[in-house]
C-alpha cells in the first residue's frame, strides 16, 4: 500500500476527532489558545507519525511476521515455535506505541508504578499467551474452550487484585492489540496455519482460515493477566505502591518548544522499544530466513520509517493530544457538578466521540470488509459499522457516568465477557475467531491517547479516583466486537440454514 493510501487511512481517523475538539473548545467547554494551538500541531504530528509508521510495518515489519511463523512451522520443531513465538509477541508489544501511550498514562497518576515494569508485564503476558495460541492451531484445541478457562482464570484472580490495578489491566488487553501487534500476530499465525494445512491430509484453504483467526484475542488475555498478576505482587511487596496520586496536571511549556522538549526522551524510548525488534529480525535473517539482499534492503526501510513515524506519533500523543482531551474532560467534568444538563452532557460527549472513534479506524473498515466477504455479502458492511458504533458508542456512555457515580467495573465486564463466551459456543467458530482477534481493532490509537486521557481528566475534575473509575473505558470499548461481531455471524448462520432449506 502506497503513502498517500496510509495517509488517507490516517487522516480520516485523526481528523473527526480534531474537529469535534475545536468545535468544543471554541464554544461550550473553552479551552485555552495554547492547549488548542498544541493539540492541533500535536493532531498533525499524529497524523504524519502513523502514516510514516504504519507504512513501514507494512513494508518492513509485518513480512517478517509471517515468514517467521511459516519457517518456525516448517522445521517440525513444537518447542523451537513455541519458544520463538514467545519471543516476537514479548518484542513486538515492547514496541507498540499504545502501550507506551497506556504506561504514559498509568505513569501520571501512579508515580509509583514503574512506567519500564509494566511494559514488560505486558510484554510477557502477550508472549506466553501468543505461544498458548500458537500451540492451540497445532493441535486443534477448541478456540472457544480455550477462552472460557482463560476468563475463568482472569476473573478469579482480578478480585484480589488491588482495585487501581483492575481498570488498567483489563485496559491493557485492548491497549496491546494496536498497529504494530495485531498485523504482526495475525501475520505469524496465518504463516502457521498455512503451514499446516499444507501438510494435513484433509486440510483445506477454508480450514487454515479458521484457524488463522483466533490468535490475537487469545494474545490480548495475557496482558490482563500479567497487569493483575503485577498489581498483587506490588500490593505485598509494598502497599502503597498502587496508590495513585490524582495530578489531573501538566507541566506546560507554552508554544512548539513543548515538542522539542519531549523529542530526547521519546527517542531515548523509541531506540528502547524498537531496538529488541530489529536484533530479532537480523538474527531470523542470518539463520532462518535468508531473505534475498532487495528484501532486506525493504526491511529496513521499513524500519527506519516505522522509527521515525513512532517518535512523531509520540511526540504529537504527548505533547498535544493527551493534554488538550485531559483538559477537555477536566472542563466537562467539572461542570457536571453544577446541574444535571452538564452531566447529560458530559455523557452526551462521550457517546459522540465513541460513534466517531469506531467509524473513523483504518482497521474497523478492514475487518468489517473482511466479514463481508467471508459472510458472502450476507453480512453487510454497513450493518457491522452500525453496531460496532453503537456498541462502542454505548461503552463510552457507560465510562462516564463511571466517572461520575463511581460504580464497578465489575458491574459491566462480567455480564458483557458471560455473553460474549456464551455466544462462542452458539456462533460458527470463524466469527468467534474474528470476533475476539477485533476486540482491540476498536480501541486503537485514538482510544488509548484522546479517549483515555479524556476520561482522566473528567474523572480528576468530578472528584473521583481516576486510577479507579477511569481505567477501564478501552476495556469497555475492547468488549464491544465480541458481542456485536458474533451476534452477526449468528444472524449469517441462521441466514444460510434457510437459504439451504429453501434449496431443497
Amino acid at each position: 500500500m502506497n503513502i498517500f493510501a496510509k495517509f488517507k487511512e490516517t487522516v480520516s481517523s485523526v481528523l473527526p476527532i480534531m474537529i469535534l475538539v475545536i468545535l468544543l473548545g471554541l464554544t461550550i467547554a473553552p479551552l485555552s489558545f495554547s492547549v488548542m494551538s498544541r493539540f492541533v500541531i500535536g493532531g498533525i504530528l499524529v497524523i504524519f507519525g502513523l502514516t510514516l509508521f504504519l507504512l513501514g510495518v507494512d513494508i518492513g515489519i509485518l513480512p517478517i511476521g509471517e515468514r517467521s511463523g511459516a519457517a518456525l512451522t516448517a522445521k517440525r520443531n513444537l518447542p523451537l515455535l513455541l519458544a520463538a513465538s514467545f519471543l516476537i509477541g514479548f518484542i513486538v508489544t515492547v514496541a507498540e506505541p499504545d502501550v507506551q501511550v497506556l504506561a504514559d498514562q498509568v505513569k501520571g497518576i501512579a508515580p509509583d508504578v514503574s512506567k519500564w515494569g509494566l511494559i514488560l508485564m505486558i510484554a510477557v503476558g502477550v508472549g506466553l499467551f501468543v505461544s498458548l495460541g500458537i500451540l492451540r492451531t497445532v493441535l486443534s484445541i477448541p478456540l472457544n474452550i480455550l477462552l472460557v478457562v482463560s476468563y475463568i482464570l482472569v476473573f478469579a484472580l482480578a478480585f484480589v487484585t488491588p482495585s487501581t490495578f483492575q481498570g488498567v489491566s483489563f485496559d491493557s488487553g485492548g491497549a496491546t492489540t494496536g498497529p504494530m501487534t495485531v498485523p504482526f500476530i495475525m501475520a505469524l499465525g496465518v504463516g502457521v496455519a498455512a503451514v499446516r494445512s499444507k501438510t494435513d491430509k484433509n486440510g483445506k484453504i477454508q480450514s487454515s482460515g479458521d484457524d488463522s483467526f483466533g490468535l490475537t484475542g487469545i494474545a490480548s488475555i495475557g496482558p490482563v493477566l500479567a497487569v493483575i498478576v503485577y498489581g498483587i505482587i506490588l500490593s505485598n511487596r509494598d502497599s502503597s505502591a498502587a496508590e495513585t496520586v490524582p495530578t489531573g496536571e501538566h507541566e506546560i511549556v507554552h508554544g512548539i518548544f513543548v515538542f522539542l522538549n519531549l523529542l530526547p526522551s521519546i527517542l531515548k524510548e523509541v531506540s528502547l522499544a524498537l531496538s529488541p525488534l530489529v536484533a530479532m529480525s537480523a538474527l531470523f535473517q542470518i539463520f532462518l530466513l535468508k531473505m534475498p539482499p532487495m528484501q532486506v534492503v525493504r526491511m529496513i526501510r521499513g524500519f527506519v520509517l516505522s522509527f521515525v513515524g513512532l517518535v512523531l506519533f509520540l511526540a504529537g500523543a504527548q505533547g498535544g493530544f493527551m493534554p488538550a482531551g485531559e483538559s477537555l474532560g477536566e472542563v466537562l467534568g467539572g461542570a457536571s457538578q453544577t446541574g444535571a444538563l452538564w452531566t447529560a452532557l458530559l455523557v452526551i460527549v462521550g457517546i459522540v466521540f465513541g460513534a466517531i472513534v469506531v467509524c473513523a479506524e483504518p482497521a474497523v473498515w478492514v475487518l468489517t470488509d473482511q466479514v463481508e466477504s467471508i459472510s458472502g455479502g450476507t453480512i453487510k458492511r454497513k450493518v457491522m459499522l452500525l453496531a460496532l458504533s453503537a456498541g462502542v458508542a454505548i461503552s463510552i456512555g457507560i465510562s462516564m457516568l463511571r466517572v461520575l457515580f463511581g460504580f464497578s467495573l465489575w458491574y459491566i465486564l462480567i455480564p458483557g465477557y458471560s455473553l460474549a463466551l456464551i455466544l462462542s459456543f452458539l456462533c460458527p467458530k470463524l466469527f468467534t475467531g474474528i470476533a475476539f482477534d477485533s476486540g482491540g481493532v476498536a480501541s486503537g490509537p485514538m482510544t488509548s491517547t484522546f479517549i483515555l486521557s479524556f476520561t482522566l481528566g473528567a474523572s480528576s475534575a468530578s472528584g473521583g479516583n481516576p486510577a479507579v473509575d477511569a481505567f477501564g473505558v478501552i476495556a469497555l470499548v475492547a468488549m464491544t466486537p465480541l458481542i456485536a461481531i458474533q451476534i452477526l455471524g449468528i444472524i449469517f448462520k441462521i441466514k444460510t440454514k434457510r437459504a439451504a432449506e429453501g434449496q431443497k
